[in-house]
């Protein structure tokens, strides 16, 4: 997709909140005329240092320890980098420079191995990234290709036959209840809904190319999934719910998902997010 991305500032605006354009509950509504095409799943990298053969065993992970900060460059940041990329995570190009695409793979790898999201890479998440969590699953009967939103964590993890291949941290709906006057088919009307992300199952449905314009406002490749509820990416992803009911991720990871998630595959929706 030849989509230039926003830059670091744009992507980094963790206590803003932007209209995402997707709400629940809504006074109204439009669907797409026609779905997109169901695209199939990407196959699984080998993960770096596996070995093929009997009665072998992998080096040691060892970490830079070099504590990292936002704006960092240097080849202690393209390890992480490489490190997220072959764990399933999305932290973009390997250019060793630290910035807001990393930064949100960084949260989501610190959210899975349960630490506090920070910018800082300090000795907790070295030894995590040494060490790494698996991401909790959410539904263990499930098929073994589908997507699982863990609202309590915000965080959605892609599994593709049976393995983890994408986890993103995501921000789901605020539960703050809206009324928003908007223009939509040449109309002024108002909007009213819960800002809620239901939990439950559901099926991947139809999508978008590149940015689709809502009753709220714009969605980046977005891949719906419950109703008016979709995945699809945001210029502002903050560290809590903060859309209409929509699951925001970063723009990078929504360039790639509609690659990896077709049509009809299972989302399960989980958890509840606590305010601190």
């Amino acid at each position: 997709m030849g989509a230039r991305l926003p830059g670091i500032a744009a992507l980094l605006t963790a206590g803003a909140v932007v209209v995402s354009g997707c709400g629940t509950q809504a006074t109204q509504q439009t669907q797409s005329s026609s779905p997109g095409k169901a695209l199939a799943a990407q196959e699984r990298p080998a993960a770096a240092g596996a070995l093929v053969g009997p009665a072998v065993t992998a080096d040691p992970v060892v970490a830079p320890r070099k504590t990292l900060k936002l704006g960092t460059k240097g080849k202690s940041v393209q390890w992480v980098q490489r490190r997220l990329t072959e764990l399933g995570y999305r932290p973009g190009k390997a250019d060793g420079r630290y910035g807001g695409t990393t930064l949100t793979a960084v949260w989501a790898f610190q959210k899975v191995n349960g630490i506090k999201p920070s910018s800082t890479i300090a000795r907790r998440t070295w030894d995590a990234l040494e060490n790494p969590q698996a991401p909790k699953v959410l539904v263990k009967n499930g098929k073994a290709t589908r997507a699982e939103v863990d609202l309590t964590k915000q965080i959605m993890v892609l599994y593709v036959d049976g393995e983890a291949e994408l986890i993103t941290h995501v921000s789901s709906g605020s539960n703050v209840p809206y009324c928003e006057m908007a223009t939509w088919q040449g109309k002024r009307q108002r909007f009213c809904g819960s800002a809620s992300t239901p939990t439950g199952n559901y099926k991947t449905t139809w999508r978008a190319s590149g940015w689709h314009k809502s009753y709220l406002g714009q969605l980046y490749n977005p891949i719906f999934f419950n109703g008016g509820i979709a995945f699809h990416g945001a210029l502002s992803v903050p560290l809590y719910p903060a859309s209409h009911g929509c699951v925001r991720m970063p723009m990078n990871v929504a360039q790639v998902l509609p690659g990896m998630l077709g049509k009809g595959v299972p989302v399960h929706v989980r958890g509840k997010f606590k305010r601190v």
